[in-house]
């Protein structure tokens, strides 16, 4: 192994700086370099920009006689030995001119062609600049590595795109996992609960059942006794009717009387308590609807968003916001308030932000907007690092997501303003945050019409934000 790479250094020393090749008849020049007798003749023949002019050493540029050759049999000794052992050890392949079969050393700009020694002396590339192959290599390696350089860059923000969407969909799959878990155990316990309802209802109706059963029987007894009492006075008065008239006077207003005094009792089949428990039973139902009723409102806050109990901040509202005693509303004024000067407060842009924020979770707000007399309204978040003095740039790439609310139209402040077409104007808007996700969400609180969805990677604490411009425009936070 170290004899073979002794022998591919020293080949790599003999090789003529033409033809990139081992020196075949070598001889050396004046400078002391050495190249093929071929090859430096060939050279010696292309023209130079003055002909009067002595030809320059393709290595070090010094001018030397074109009839100054020596040869360097000592050299041609060596170049026969390497030959010898390469031949010993196997044929090397070399590139070769298609057309000349001569070795390929040079490359023509121009034509982006591959050259040999005779190629170059044709007339075509003449007036062409043609360097030696590692010469002309050189630059397009330079542009190569540029390439590579923004190629791998790239790929990197590829790389950390998909990281970042990789964690993102980490953490849906988490959230639905547990929303699948919660499902389970709310539906068991409803299923526990509506099974108990079920019996209980079951066994009042049976209970009912039995009571309009009981009642019956006692309604038919009571019928029964009537209809024989009647049928006996029947029976009696029309065998009076029929007898003779001394035997029918007998005794006949006794029995006219007892007739007469008669009362028919009118008994009824369901008792008025009865009656009124069979139209109370649908209160019985009433917990059911109760509990329904809270296991929808428990099921969809753990499917949904928590609700924030949020506050405008004071200490980060602009001087010409008027907040209310609560600090639930603001109203745009041009008059400017005597608020002091601290690094939290906004000082150009008409802005404000809500007290604690959010480092994590899911939470929801809503913001009832009044444009009744013009101006726009900001309602988004952003990012704990927010700008607060000077110019305020209303884009995420400036840590803000938020959507302008105007008189007519909505737009989606992103790197660039996108006007959104909605059915209609939002007069209350939906602020839903996904923190882990990285979601801010904009809904009609009303009629629950999509507005925009941000995505965004939040690295650090956020706020709900807010912004009105235009006398008489407000805003307010919704219980």
């Amino acid at each position: 192994m170290a004899s073979a790479t002794f022998v591919t250094s020293l080949e790599e020393e003999v090789n003529c700086p033409i033809c990139q090749g081992s020196l075949r008849e070598p001889v050396t020049i004046d400078c002391g370099h050495n190249f093929c007798r071929g090859c430096l003749t060939r050279y010696c023949e292309v023209p130079g920009p003055a002909p009067e002019e002595l030809p320059a050493c393709p290595l070090c540029k010094e001018p030397f006689r074109p009839g100054g050759f020596r040869p360097n049999w000592q050299l041609a000794s060596v170049v026969e030995n390497i030959q010898r052992h390469k031949a010993r050890s196997g044929p090397a392949e070399e590139d070769a001119c298609p057309q000349h079969g001569e070795k390929v050393y040079f490359f023509c700009e121009d034509d982006e062609a591959q050259l040999c020694v005779v190629c170059r002396a044709a007339a075509e590339h003449r007036a062409h600049t043609v360097r030696f192959l590692e010469e002309a290599a050189g630059p397009y390696r330079e542009q190569i590595q540029k390439c590579l350089e923004c190629l791998r860059k790239e790929r990197e923000e590829i790389q950390e795109i998909q990281s970042r969407e990789n964690q993102r969909i980490q953490v849906l799959q988490t959230q639905v996992a547990t929303k699948r878990q919660r499902v389970i155990s709310e539906f068991a316990s409803l299923s526990r609960f509506l099974e108990g309802q079920h019996s209980v209802l079951l066994a009042q109706l049976e209970r009912l059942d039995e009571d309009i059963l009981k009642q019956r029987d006692e309604f038919d007894a009571l019928v029964t006794g009537e209809m024989c009492r009647f049928s006996a006075l029947i029976t009696e008065l029309e065998e009076k009717k029929e007898r003779p008239a001394k035997e029918l006077l007998t005794n006949i207003r006794s029995t006219l009387i007892r007739c007469e005094t008669r009362k028919c009792r009118k008994p009824e089949a369901v008792s008025p308590e009865l009656g009124q428990r069979i139209r109370d039973f649908p209160q019985q139902a009433l917990p059911l609807q109760r509990e329904m009723k809270m296991f929808l409102e428990n099921l969809c806050f753990e499917l949904d968003y928590e609700p924030a109990r949020i506050s405008l901040d004071p200490q980060t509202s602009h001087p010409k916001l008027l907040l209310s005693e609560d600090h639930r509303q603001a109203r745009f004024s041009y008059k400017w308030q005597n608020s002091p000067d601290n690094p939290q407060r906004f000082d150009r842009a008409t802005c404000v932000l809500a007290h604690g924020g959010f480092t994590g979770g899911r939470h929801t707000w809503v913001v009832s907007v009044d444009l009744a007399h013009g101006g726009s309204c900001l309602v988004g978040v952003v990012g704990e690092d927010v700008r607060r003095k000077g110019e305020l740039r209303l884009r995420p790439e400036d840590g803000v997501w938020a959507v302008r609310l105007a008189w007519g139209f909505v737009s989606a402040l992103g790197s660039f303003p996108v006007r959104l077409a909605l059915q209609e104007p939002p007069r209350q808007v939906r602020v839903s945050l996904d923190y882990e996700v990285g979601w801010v969400t904009f809904v009609n609180a009303v009629t629950q019409e999509p507005i925009y969805t941000f995505t965004a990677s939040f690295t650090q604490k956020v706020f709900p934000f807010f912004g009105l411009w235009g006398r008489g425009s407000s805003f307010s936070l919704c219980s």
